[in-house]
Order: structure tokens, then sequence, then C-alpha cells
């Protein structure tokens, strides 16, 4: 087992936010979580990073406990995370912001292949890379997120609402490379409200409904579940 998440449980406050929520990820996979605004998608996927302390349960990566490392930890243990809104930093150039997701990497040969790999997932970043990243579009923007993360080499990628915001024939071409992540040997883990797309892309996924796992299959399964499809499919199609 890759990730394994046990009865996972995090407070905001005196508001607890998971209620105690399993997940496990397996080698190769890509594993997508979904759920309406609050469920809890977005605190899962920080507890994982380390970014949200946990107030019960475990997060075991590898059978290592991933809930006692710091964040920078985290991410050397290969788990890197392109978060909801982008979050680039404008006023850094694309090769900057690209740089800055390459700090656990201290040698700069493996950095020129990680770089060529995202400059060939993503031409327009290249085409871009002198540019600053606040004048990008929304689109080039998650590309450089995505890209970001990528640089820290890692066994799993935790993508938050990566077609948010963004135009459909975008939307396609994120998940289509994506997929390509996949098949170079990247785990994913995907927090998506676009259900019908995740679910396309994935090989299983979970439902939440605030902050508990209410449903676990294979995306195939879900796709045609008729309560997901009234729930976060808008009916069936």
């Amino acid at each position: 087992m890759l990730l394994e998440i046990k009865n996972l449980r995090v407070k905001y406050g005196n508001v607890e936010a998971l209620h105690g929520i399993n997940i496990r990820v397996e080698e190769g996979e890509i594993v997508t979580i979904l759920g309406a605004n609050g469920a809890g998608k977005s605190t899962t996927l920080n507890a994982i990073c380390g970014l949200m302390k946990i107030s019960g349960g475990e997060i075991l990566f590898r059978g290592s406990p991933l809930h006692k490392m710091p964040a920078d930890q985290i991410v050397k243990e290969g788990i890197t995370q392109s978060p909801e809104g982008r979050r680039v930093f404008g006023t850094l150039t694309v090769r900057e912001n690209l740089n800055l997701g390459a700090f656990t990497i201290n040698d700069p040969r493996k950095n020129k292949k990680n770089l060529d790999w995202i400059f060939r997932l993503f031409p327009r970043l290249e085409e871009r890379s002198g540019q600053l990243a606040g004048t990008l579009s929304g689109g080039e923007q998650q590309m450089l997120a995505i890209g970001r993360a990528l640089m820290g080499q890692p066994r799993i990628l935790l993508l938050d609402e990566p077609s948010l915001g963004l135009a459909p024939i975008l939307v396609k071409t994120i998940f289509d490379t994506v997929k390509e992540i996949n098949k170079s040997g990247v785990t994913v883990v995907l927090v998506e409200q676009n259900a019908r797309v995740a679910l396309k892309l994935a090989h299983r996924g979970y439902v939440m409904e605030v902050g508990n796992i209410v449903m676990e299959d294979s995306a195939a399964s879900l796709l045609s579940n008729p309560d997901v499809q009234n729930a976060y499919l808008g009916g069936k199609k």
C-alpha cells in the first residue's frame, strides 16, 4: 500500500471537519475524491501534506507515519501538491516558479531532466518561461502549478480542483496531461468538483459528505451509480 489514511480526524478549533475517514491509494493509481464544497476534500489533502494538524488517526506512506513529519520532510518523501486556486508566485517568472518546486532536489542534472519533461508536458510553459507568472492566463497558471509540483519528483501528486475556472477545452488538455503524468509512474490523488471528468480519468473514487466518506468504489461503478449521477452528475447522461 502506497498511501493509507486510517480513521483520520481533523478539527478547526472546536469544530471537527473530518470524522474518522479511511482512504487507501495503491501505487500507480489515480484516485479521485468527490464531494460538494465544504465536504472536507481539501482538508484531507492538506492533512496528507502536513499543512493541517490532525486530531486523530494515522496517515501512512509506505507504512511510515506521515502525520508525524513536518511539511518539508513530506515533500522530500515524494508527496507534492498543486493547490486549489493555483497559488503561483505572480511576481516571479515561470522558470523561477518551477525552480522553487525543486527545492528538495540538489542535483542540477536531475532538475534539468525534470524541467525538460515538464516543458514536454506543457510546451506553453517553455514558451512563457521568462514571463511573469501573474501575467499568465488561468489555464497557463494551472499548468505552472502542476509543473511546479512535478519538479519535486513526486511519488504521489495531489491535485486540488485543477479544472476550477477553466474553459472546457483547457480542462481536457489538463486532464489528458494528468493521464500522461500517471502513465509515467506518478500516483495521483485528485480532488475535483467536475465529477464526470474526474471519474472518467480515475481508477477508483471516494465520495465525501460533511467530513465523512459515504461511498467508495471503482470509478466506472461510481459513474454509473444512480445516487452519484443525481447528486454530482446532473442526472444520467
